[in-house]
């Protein structure tokens, strides 16, 4: 996979921009990807040192629309630490 298909787009949150102080950045990921590409990607794209990375699975979610139910799509999140450098989101 390249960088650009591991990486798909910041999570922006009230919480996630509270970590932005602490230089930890949150990303909404591959499903297949690992710490290491995550990293790779992060530091190839962005041009920056990446210190730590954390990842967890997101559950999809229960949803109604009426009569219909189905289930949200389940993902990935990266927390990303850097230990040089910032990136910017906005």
């Amino acid at each position: 996979m390249e960088a650009r298909d591991i990486i798909k787009r910041p999570v922006i949150t009230e919480r996630s921009a509270d970590l932005m102080s602490e230089n930890k950045y949150t990303f909404d990921v591959d499903v297949r990807a690992n710490k290491t590409q995550v990293k790779r990607a992060i530091e190839e794209i962005f041009d920056v040192k990446v210190e730590k990375v954390n990842i967890m699975n997101v559950k999809p979610k229960k949803k109604r629309m009426g009569r219909y139910e189905g289930y949200t799509n389940r993902r990935r999140k990266a927390i990303v630490k850097l230990s040089e450098g910032s990136i910017e989101i906005f």
